[in-house]
Formats: C-alpha cells, structure tokens, sequence
C-alpha cells in the first residue's frame, strides 16, 4: 500500500511539473493506471499515447479538434503561421468533415498570402456549410484576387441569395459589381494583346493588376507588351516582381535579359540568361539570348583593343560586325557607331566620319552625336558647319551641360579664326583632338620630310616649312601653349592674335630638331633664324 501511494505522488509531481511548462504528459496502457490519466486531466495536461503502446489501449485519443483549434488561433495571433497551419490540419484529420477547420486553416494561408491554397481551404468549407453567406463572399474576393473574376461573380450571386441582413446583401452586390468590372478589363487586356495593341493592352493589365493580387499570367504578359514598346525599365521592374514569387519561371529570365540586353547593360543580360539554362540547359530563348550576345560582346572588345593599338581599319571592321548582328539595337549600336566616327577620324577620313556622325544624328538626334558630328566637320575645315552644329547641340543640351556645349561653341569659332591665320593643327596634318603621341608622330615625319638638308631644290620653301612645322610641334605639344592656343590667345609675347603675327622666345627650329632625332656625333647643325 506504501509503495502503490508513493507511486502516486511520483506521478502526480510528474505530471503537475509537465503542466508548468506545457509539456504534453505521454502515458501507456502498461505503466499507467485510471487514476493517474485522471490526474493528468484534471490539472490540464494532454495526454498521448504512444505510438508503441497504441495496440494496448482504443480509449485514449489525442487533443480535441476544439482544443487543436484553440492551439491554431495563439499560433495565428503570434504570426506563427506554420505553427497554426499544422494545427488546423490536425483538427481537420480528427474532424474532416467540420466546414469550420477548414476555415480556420483558410485564414491562416490568407494571412501567409498563399492565396490558391487559401482557396482551396474556403471552397472546402463553402462545400460543407453552403448557407453561409460571409464565407461565400470571402471565396468570391479571392477569386478576384487570383484574376478568376467570372468565377467570383457566381459566387456573389450566390452570396446574395443567402445574405442575412443588408450588410451582406450590400457586400454582395458591390462585390459582383467589382468582379464584373475586372472580368470585362480581363477580356480587354487579352483582346488588346491579341491585336498586338501593345499600349492599350498595358493600361488594362494595370487596371486589373490594381484590383488582383496573384494573377502571375497578367503580369508577364504585360511585360511582354512592355517589351514590344521597348519600355524596358518596365519589362525589368514587372519581371523583377514575378520572379519574386516564382523564382523557377525561365521565361522571365529570357525576357529580363533580353530587356537588359537592348539597354546595352551586357553583364545583367548575361546573367540572367545564365538563370535561366540553370534551370533548363536547353532553354531555346535563354541558349540563343546568351550566344548573341557573347558574339557582340566578343567582336566589340575585339575592336575596341584593335583602336588601342592603332589598328584603325580593324576596330572599324569589328564593330561593323559586332553592329550587324542586331542593327535595331540601338543601345548598343549607338555609343558604337561613335567609336567608328573617332577611328575615321583618326584615319584622316573626314567625309566618312561625317557620313557616320550624320547617321547618328538622323537616328535621334543627341548632344553626343551632335558633339561627334562637329568634331568631324572640324577635323574637315568645315568651320561654319562645326559651329553650326555645335550651336545646335547647346540649345537641346539639359542645364548641367550647356557649360560645356558654349565651350565647343567657342572652339568651333576659334578654329575658323585660326584658319584664316596659321593653324597649327593644319600645319602638323592632325585633328584639332589628336592625342600627344599622334602630335609627336606627326611632327616627326613632317620634320624628315621637310628638313632644308633634304630639300636643296627648294631650300627656301622647306625652310618656311620646317619653321612652321616646328612652330606647330613647340605650342602643340606643350599643354599649356595648347590650351591658350585653342581658347584663341596669345602663344607668345607681341603675337597680336592666335599665331601667325610676329613672336619671340621660341626654340631655334634646329635645336627643336635634334632634340628629338638625336643621331650621335658628326652630325651637321644647321642655324636659322626667325621673327
């Protein structure tokens, strides 16, 4: 009897400890007698029984479906939303046919925004307990958030039919007026784009967009008409969303790459068709999207180290190539088409570049190209025309640029006034934007070519010539000589107006000479004096 009783105090510590802290209490038909499950019910402590002893005893049962929905609703107001999940569907395995279980687990994936689950719960619920007129509406306003809009006008109508007071019968009614409003935009939206009415189809996908939640299809294809009218920011911000929700949708990945793409922002184009083949590695319009555009890539870098290297007529040719895979690619073939303008440029080939500049501007006309466009016409002597189109650069140009349009202005005004004196760009057979090491190359083959030892024929041309050519060399080659040079200023003291008047302090145009063709000893020096 003394060991029976303390056998009970054991217990029932045990089981007044497990209740302290909501710890359910485990017993079995072998160990466990009446009296201590009684105990265990009394003080509130769940009792289970275990999976091993459940062939001894057909009595116990596990939590109640009320007591499973208690548990679901602290979850639910703790926001722990798989922890009251799994509670609703405990209570819905002991009672699958109560509609309320599946209500309440309905609210818990609205509240998780797993919306097409939440419908699932809902209409499961409706099946069971059709007369409730709120639990239809609820149905009906999910529906319409999943886009199902004709769907959610039968439940509606329903609803109304079963509507207890004017409350419901007014949620009824608005609602169907709503559903009915989203189903006829749906049908717009799908017209519209069925015609390739690509503006008129946007503005009734956002219209429905505005009243659905989760309706995936609308939104892609919005994307796509957004694509079609090449607002590709658009196109990255709507498939930004979708993959968002639906991180495995590739076709999001082929269009937001193509969408990068046409904004010549290569590396996020590459990446996402990348994306894209990790979740198919057959994916026709990620596997192509990525192939065209290593090809660009590839022939534009190609050309870019060939311009580096002085290589002119093959950077041309390679971004022609690089340009003809896709010439409606504009993002890219503009900014190109102005590599190609420089390099004719470089190559002396004036008319070409302004024929290429001029295809830029007729394109759209930009500051940039306008920019380009001069820069050729100047490299030309065409001095009017430069001026000209640089004024017409300043007056499109936006506030924070039109410092730098007057500049080109200036320069443009500079030259032609320049040109009617001595120019010693002309002289040196360089554009006015030739770097240090096409000035040096140049001067150094003029001063060859017209050294007086060289031309005994017609000494007192080559004479002007090498003074001229060496006069050239001394203020181009000094930054700052070249700065006041292209501003129209005095190079030297009592010059009287931008080169060409009388000048001093100049270096002897032989000893400008040797300076920069140093032979070694015995060479003849030669003395000539100028101004």
């Amino acid at each position: 009897m003394l060991c029976q009783m303390m056998r009970h105090l054991a217990t029932f510590s045990v089981v007044y400890l497990l209740r302290l802290t909501n710890h359910a209490f485990f017993v079995t038909a072998r160990s466990s007698s009446t009296t201590t499950v009684l105990l265990a019910t009394c003080i509130g402590v769940s009792t289970f029984i275990r999976p091993s002893d459940a062939s001894d005893t057909t009595d116990e049962k596990v939590l109640s479906a009320g007591k499973l929905r208690s548990l679901g609703e602290v979850a639910l107001s703790e926001r722990k939303f798989p922890e009251a999940e799994s509670y609703y569907r405990q209570a819905i395995a002991v009672e699958p046919d109560n509609a309320i279980n599946y209500y309440k687990l309905y609210s818990v994936h609205k509240r998780m925004r797993s919306l097409s689950d939440a419908l699932d719960d809902i209409t499961k619920a409706v099946e069971l307990n059709g007369e409730k007129a709120d639990w239809r509406i609820q149905k009906a306003k999910i529906l319409v958030n999943l886009g199902r809009c004709e769907e959610a006008l039968v439940e509606y109508g329903l609803a109304h039919k079963s509507a207890k007071g004017e409350k419901q019968e007014k949620q009824a009614v608005d609602g169907a007026g709503e559903a009915g409003e989203c189903a006829k935009m749906i049908v717009m939206a799908n017209e519209a784009y069925q015609k390739e009415d690509w503006s008129s189809a946007i503005d009734h996908f956002n219209r429905v967009l505005g009243i659905t939640l989760d309706t995936p299809d609308m939104l892609f294809m919005k994307a796509q008409a957004e694509f079609h009218t090449a607002d590709y920011y658009g196109v990255i911000s709507d498939t930004g969303k979708m993959l968002k929700n639906y991180p495995k949708h590739i076709e999001s990945y082929q269009l937001r790459g193509e969408a990068y793409f046409r904004l010549n922002e290569m590396d996020m184009a590459i990446k996402h068709f990348r994306e894209g083949l990790k979740l198919d590695p057959e994916h026709k319009g990620c596997k192509d999207g990525h192939k065209l555009l290593k090809k660009i890539t590839k022939k534009d870098k190609r050309g870019d180290e060939a311009f580096e290297k002085g290589e002119y007529h093959n950077a041309i040719d390679r971004w022609w190539e690089a340009m003809n895979f896709d010439l409606t690619l504009l993002s890219f073939v503009r900014p190109t088409l102005l590599k190609v303008v420089k390099a004719h440029i470089a190559l002396k080939e004036y008319e070409k570049a302004i024929e290429e500049a001029q295809k830029h501007v007729d394109n759209e006309e930009s500051v940039e190209g306008l920019h380009a466009l001069g820069e050729a016409q100047l490299a030309a002597e065409k001095y009017q025309e430069a001026i000209n189109t640089y004024r017409k650069a300043f007056d499109i140009a936006p506030e924070d640029e039109k410092r730098k349009c007057k500049e080109k202005v200036n320069e443009a005004q500079t030259a032609l006034k320049q040109s009617k004196e001595k120019n010693y760009y002309k002289i040196l057979d360089v554009a006015r934007t030739a770097q240090q090491k096409e000035i040096k190359k140049s001067y150094r083959e003029l001063a060859l070519k017209w050294h007086p030892d060289k031309n005994t024929d017609n000494k007192e041309e080559a004479e002007k010539m090498f003074q001229d050519i060496s006069e050239a060399y001394e203020v181009l080659s000094d930054k700052e000589l070249r700065a006041k040079y292209d501003r129209g200023e005095d190079v030297f003291e009592n010059q009287g107006g931008g080169g060409g008047g009388q000048r001093h302090h100049h270096m002897d145009p032989n000893m400008f000479y040797q300076q920069h063709f140093r032979q070694g000893g015995g060479q003849q020096r030669h003395h000539f004096r100028y101004g």
